[in-house]
């Protein structure tokens, strides 16, 4: 049963949280509108969506990027103000173990590696929906986006080219589009240009060509003015930013994985680091609320001003390795799911070096 010691450390350790990760957030979106000021103002950004499509929506993106260094630092802050005042000390005498001690920590870690994990997977990409669309309206310049040479792969068997498009006025040309069936060359399309209808969200092929290979080797050849085709996919998936997967809750970036492995997408690892992350980052709660413990239950003569000093080092060490490994993955230079997990792995040996040598 949860007793009121138990109560006693969760509302500590909650509160000092939320405090000091509230003040953060609120000095990051401070920063953040004195830089991206002139966008809003040159694109003339209404203040309501300012505020409620876009911070509003920032919101549970940065508590969830930065809670796992703000639950290292609000665990030492306030368990280094209980040594300083005897009150673990007293704990320990009156019979109480370092185990039962560490109970409503990771009680507490428990609840927030939870929430850690339904924002990673659900309610972050819902809200990045909501940002991203505010961003691609008033701060990213998209009609300036421009790509040559598309190679992909739509579904099996069947390839597409396109030699440029450009985004302001949805207009591409010089389209290929063949369908091959056991590993024989079935069907060709070609096409001189191609269009957007965002209406009707289907491509528009003009002065098109079509060949049909027959298995007797003759070939049927249609031409056309125009072709409105199904072609599955869409503008956006040419110009998508890296930062546009959090969108995806955890289902959706899934299959979006299984669609970009079947078209050779070349920035796969990046995709597969993000899932893996997800997983990977809410067990980080458990292995720095242990180490945030053990290195401030200790009474200190540097008092709380310097186990925080030694907690504010640790974080910049553990952002350090995670960003480190996370782009050894994300490059496709580590397995994904290794470079993602190696981090919890080797501060889970300094959690339980630690614990083994705390004093109890």
């Amino acid at each position: 049963m949860i007793k009121k010691f138990d109560w006693y450390i969760i509302r500590k350790f909650i509160t000092t949280f939320v405090v000091t990760l509230s003040l953060f957030i609120i000095i990051i979106i401070v920063f953040d509108i004195s830089e991206k000021l002139d966008d809003f103002l040159k694109k003339e950004a209404p203040v309501s969506e300012i505020f409620f499509k876009y911070y509003l929506n920032y919101v549970p993106f940065f508590l969830n990027l930065f809670s796992p260094v703000f639950i290292f630092i609000a665990v030492i802050f306030f368990t280094s103000k209980l040594a300083s005042r005897s009150e673990i000390v007293a704990t320990l005498s009156a019979g109480v173990s370092y185990n039962r001690f560490l109970r409503p920590y990771i009680i507490t870690a428990f609840l927030l590696a939870v929430l850690s994990f339904f924002l990673n997977a659900f309610i972050i990409p819902r809200s990045d929906k909501i940002r991203l669309g505010f961003e691609n309206k008033y701060i990213r310049n998209s009609n300036d986006y421009f790509i040559n040479n598309v190679h992909t792969q739509l579904k099996p068997d069947v390839y597409f080219y396109m030699e440029y498009f450009a985004h302001g006025d949805s207009m591409g040309g010089g389209v290929s589009l063949e369908q091959y069936e056991n590993k024989k060359l079935k069907s060709k399309l070609f096409a001189k240009r191609i269009s957007w209808n965002k209406k009707t969200m289907k491509w528009r092929l003009e002065d098109y060509v079509v060949r049909d290979f027959l298995d007797s080797g003759k070939n049927i050849v249609t031409r056309g003015k125009f072709l409105d085709s199904m072609i599955p996919f869409s503008p956006t998936d040419f110009f998508r930013h890296n930062d546009d997967v959090q969108s995806f809750d955890i289902f959706e970036l899934s299959e979006f994985i299984e669609k970009e492995k079947m078209k050779g997408t070349e920035n796969l690892d990046f995709y597969i680091t993000e899932k893996y992350r997800r997983y990977a980052s809410p067990f980080s709660t458990f292995i720095l609320t242990v180490i945030g413990v053990c290195v401030s239950s200790k009474k200190s003569r540097g008092g709380v001003g310097l186990n925080l000093g030694i907690g504010i080092f640790l974080s910049f060490i553990y952002l350090f390795v995670i960003q480190f490994f996370n782009t050894y993955g994300a490059t496709g230079l580590m397995p994904p799911m290794l470079a993602v997990w190696i981090p919890n792995f080797i501060f889970a040996t300094v959690a339980y070096y630690l614990y083994r040598k705390v004093q109890k």
